[in-house]
């Protein structure tokens, strides 16, 4: 076996030297049809966004609570990035990118159509995507025969991808927002309520249970020792009255003890959550805008023409060697 690599590597030199011209002449050709082909391409300019996501915290905690847990400033974690690519790259972005730059008509597709909406998709997420980077931040990348429209359509999506976050974030501050007040409704209905009951116990004499009682007894035990029994047996009518609505008003006083705390910290949570569901806050730090590219990114002419010449040229080569093996193979036979 190894006695005949010498013999065959110089026959399939010979091979190459004899059938020169003709791939030669093969690779020229394909060079020529690939240039015509390059030529007809439609050249596409690239235009990037590159953006940081925020850490998503609640605005309002920064207002009210004493202790500040989070730093408004802060760079997002990678979940924030993911969060925020993931609407970057939603069906809410999209369509709004697709509705504002008539990009059915741009991109020559008929909206009436069968699977028109499927071959938009295609075509969208062809010339626009965006990725995480490997330092972290988010790339937003637009391709587009049009240099203006694919900056444009770039910054759009970074400014769009502010409002959908904030839209969803306001929404769900909504949610809470709306549960806090009826929560602070009830509250209230429910201390309005222990209040009117208190407030008969104060019509019928009684303001503060402990010292009266204390005062009453102190009174009785006076009468008692010098001798005022009329006036001792009117006395312990008063304190045998006030018993029976002792447990009464020890529960409602406590009751609004703790229902007026409570009450206070609800109404910190419905400005809390309110000033989360009207604020707009940013989810992304901008570092690059996008800019009209001055140069094609695609297609890279000579790049096609290099490729198809030598496509072409192995192609050729692998068939004329085929060929000239079976021939071998019948002649031999």
């Amino acid at each position: 076996m190894s006695s005949n690599n010498p013999m065959e590597s110089t026959h399939l030199l010979v091979f190459i030297y004899r059938n020169l011209k003709t791939l030669i002449g093969v690779g020229f050709l394909a060079a020529l049809a690939a240039s015509g082909v390059s030529l007809m391409l439609d050249e596409y300019y690239e235009s990037t966004v590159v953006m940081f996501a925020t850490s998503q915290h609640s605005l309002g905690e920064q207002f009210f609570e004493e202790t500040k847990k989070n730093d408004l400033l802060a760079y997002g974690e990678t979940e924030d990035a993911e969060r925020l690519l993931q609407i970057l790259n939603s069906h809410r972005i999209r369509d709004r990118i697709i509705e504002k730059y008539n990009l059915y008509a741009h991109y020559e597709i008929d909206p009436s159509e069968p699977g028109a909406r499927a071959n938009m998709a295609l075509t969208y997420n062809g010339n626009v995507s965006a990725s995480l980077t490997r330092f972290g931040s988010i790339r937003v990348l637009v391709l587009d025969t049009d240099p203006e429209l694919a900056r444009d359509m770039a910054n759009d999506m970074a400014f769009l991808v502010d409002s959908v976050a904030n839209s969803m974030r306001n929404e769900r501050a909504r949610d809470a927002y709306n549960l806090a007040l009826n929560a602070l409704a009830k509250s209230s209905e429910q201390i309005a309520q222990a209040e009117d009951s208190l407030a008969i116990l104060h019509d019928l004499g009684i303001y503060d249970f402990e010292t009266q009682v204390e005062g009453l007894t102190a009174q009785y035990g006076m009468a008692v020792a010098s001798g005022r029994m009329g006036a001792a047996k009117t006395l312990k009518k008063d304190l045998e009255r006030l018993g029976t609505m002792a447990n009464g008003y020890n529960n409602l006083s406590a009751y609004l003890e703790a229902a007026y705390e409570q009450q206070s910290l609800i109404k910190k949570r419905v400005e809390l959550m309110r000033v989360d569901a009207e604020t707009q806050l940013s989810s992304s730090f901008i570092v690059d805008y996008a800019s009209a590219a001055d140069k094609k990114s695609k297609p890279v002419r000579w790049l096609i023409v290099v490729m198809t010449s030598i496509v072409a040229v192995l192609a050729a080569f692998m068939a004329m060697l085929a060929w000239e093996t079976l021939q071998r193979t019948q002649q031999a036979s």
